[in-house]
């Protein structure tokens, strides 16, 4: 990229980290202190508010980057993620959110433990957490050292390097500081603007193809070399059977993960009722529903505009179309109208970014302190805050999602959240179910249904394709791949239910009725809730 854009664009990621860097130091400046004031700010936000934050939660880089550039590289079957991403708040809306609201106090643990023996039920719980949750942020680092290795030129491997740790920095100093409160500003302000930059780019496609979406695809179709192929199933899940099982696998673990996600969950507390975390959950399929989309059009606008062969040039996995896109809007690279577009669009998703990876290290360092901290310490040691050994555990969590992140830097960010998504559906979401609604669970079916999913799915992930075994892996130059699909899900979700199911029947523990009533009553009544 030329000196224009570097400027333009580094001077609108300053001002962006300026103004979120001023939020959380206004923030930290009132707050109290307090275990719900950090974890939950307060549950002062209003669905409204809480609607924006948990769609600038979810709309990450994967959806920005990610979806777009699969769309563009392999297009109707790129839009799967698109589909999932959308289709998996129906299951949040109806099975989850009003319960876990109504049930809990900070974490996933907390709805599990109500009616179990906490210790092993929370180690399981938070452990499970921190996981998806390192494996999320991944995703986000990934797509940060794509975007700014374009923005300098392709420069090498330093400059992704040195943006994936400035990126771990600022958001250990989001969540140190500011906690939950700043973190969900930091969330509004990044929806706003994401949303803001989508339709723009959304109506330039549209006006380039004179508002002829038939046109469009054809032309997407054209410029792909793959003709009508481009615009059917199969492009990329539908070679032989293991594709098309992987296609299976990754559709079940976008459309079941979304309830497993240890930062969405966590977002139902920001409210002060069950009813708000209803309202607020509509208000984010309405921003979400609009923003998926969006990407198709972004997608195969890209395809149509740039070229699959422009965009795989430029990053391997797809994920610099959307800011390839926005400088062939603007006029092209020696254009004034390209340098800007293409400099808000850079900047929109690097706040993307920033925003998403606060809300994750968040969940996770409150797992870590609020379940496996206070779970682990021993009885006779003395008791430090909890909020202390959060903010600690945010430094740990950036060390290891940097690490990890410089290490997967060539693969697309859609697909490592497929994964992470998969890993929620397998260990979360059976546990959270059986919690919910099966009156004779007991605390080795939820141990069991936790690990029963974790483990299988970290297990196949490493014995995947995505590992070792091709040019594409994490280390191509080594091969253990002994499981052929790329995604876990498939196997290891009912894994999960299963191993919940067994460990319960086995059990010689009698479910406690009483806890069990008190839970339902209060998952459906709000009645005693935090």
């Amino acid at each position: 990229m030329t000196g224009d854009h570097q400027t333009l664009a580094l001077l609108l990621f300053s001002v962006f980290v300026a103004v979120t860097l001023a939020i959380t130091t206004w923030v930290s400046r009132n707050r109290h202190g307090s275990a719900e004031e950090f974890y939950a700010g307060g549950r002062l936000f209003s669905p409204m508010e809480n609607g924006f934050a948990i769609a600038g939660d979810y709309m990450s880089a994967a959806s920005f980057l990610g979806i777009s550039g699969l769309i563009a590289l392999f297009g109707y079957d790129g839009m799967l993620y698109s589909v999932g991403f959308l289709v998996a708040w129906l299951v949040v809306l109806f099975l989850v959110a009003e319960l876990v609201r109504n049930c809990g106090r900070f974490t996933l643990a907390d709805v599990v433990a109500a009616r179990m023996n906490e210790r092993p039920v929370r180690i399981a719980a938070g452990t499970s957490s921190v996981t998806v949750s390192v494996l999320y942020l991944v995703a986000q680092m990934v797509g940060a050292g794509s975007l700014v290795a374009l923005l300098l030129g392709g420069t090498g491997e330093a400059a992704q390097t040195w943006t994936v740790i400035g990126v771990g920095a600022l958001m250990v100093i989001y969540v140190s500081l500011g906690g939950m409160r700043a973190t969900t500003w930091i969330q509004i302000v990044k929806a706003v603007m994401l949303l803001g930059g989508t339709i723009a780019l959304t109506v330039l496609v549209l006006v380039r193809f004179h508002g002829d979406f038939d046109q469009l695809l054809l032309s997407a179709a054209e410029r792909s070399g793959h003709g009508e192929k481009f615009l059917a199933p199969g492009l990329k899940y539908g070679e032989d059977w293991t594709a098309r099982l992987d296609f299976i696998s990754l559709g079940l673990a976008l459309v079941l993960g979304t309830a497993g996600l240890p930062h969405i969950l966590s977002r139902f507390y920001t409210v002060p009722t069950a009813r708000a975390a209803r309202r607020s959950v509509v208000w984010s399929i309405g921003l979400i529903g609009g923003f998926y989309l969006m990407t198709i059009v972004l997608g195969f606008g890209a395809a149509a505009i740039v070229g699959p062969e422009a965009v795989r040039g430029s990053n391997a996995a797809g994920n610099t179309a959307v800011p390839l896109l926005a400088l062939d809007l603007g006029g092209g690279a020696d254009s004034t109208g390209g340098t800007v577009l293409f400099a808000i669009v850079a900047a929109v998703a690097f706040a993307t970014i920033l925003a998403v990876v606060a809300g994750i290290t968040l969940a996770s360092s409150a797992s870590v302190a609020h379940d496996l901290y206070a779970s682990l310490r021993r009885r006779d040691a003395k008791p430090r805050s909890e909020v202390a050994v959060a903010r600690v555990a945010a430094v740990g969590i950036g060390v290891v999602a940097i690490a990890l992140g410089l290490l997967a830097r060539d693969l697309n960010v859609a697909f490592l959240v497929g994964l992470a998504f998969a890993v929620a559906a397998s260990a979360n979401l059976p546990v959270l179910l059986y919690s919910l609604f099966w009156r004779g669970f007991t605390t080795r079916g939820a141990v069991w249904a936790v690990y029963g999913g974790l483990i299988p799915a970290m297990v196949l992930v490493l014995l995947s394709p995505v590992v070792s075994g091709s040019p594409e892996s994490l280390f191509p130059g080594v091969d253990f791949q002994y499981f052929p699909l790329q995604n876990p899900g498939l196997v290891s979700i009912p894994l999960g239910f299963v191993a919940g199911w067994l460990g319960t029947v086995t059990s010689a523990e009698v479910a406690d009725e009483a806890k069990h009533a008190e839970t339902e009553v209060r998952s459906l009544t709000g009645a005693g809730a935090a």
